[in-house]
């Protein structure tokens, strides 16, 4: 079950929210997960074929957020509005 749905446009995008820790630092940083879900029509970014003939669009992005533990950056990213992931959406799509 995704994290959040978003719709754009005739799309609607599963949402799904990530944390990285990289090598020698002390914070947790937020990466997204956008996939279109199946049935809709998405351009651009890295197609791949599935089962069935349905495409699907999928990308991974950072979201410029970042906490010192795990469950505080969840609990940062659940304030999130769908207004800014709407956003950065359309912005990595265009």
């Amino acid at each position: 079950m995704p994290w959040r749905v978003i719709a754009l446009g005739d799309q609607v995008w599963h949402v799904d929210a990530l944390a990285e820790r990289p090598a020698n630092t002390d914070a947790w940083q937020l990466v997204l997960s956008f996939r279109a879900a199946a049935g809709g029509q998405g351009v651009g970014v890295g197609w791949w074929g599935e089962r069935g003939g349905a495409a699907k669009l999928a990308f991974w992005t950072p979201y410029p957020l970042e906490a010192t533990s795990k469950s505080s950056l969840f609990i940062q990213a659940e304030r999130i509005p769908d207004a800014a992931l709407s956003q950065l959406l359309s912005q990595r799509l265009a």
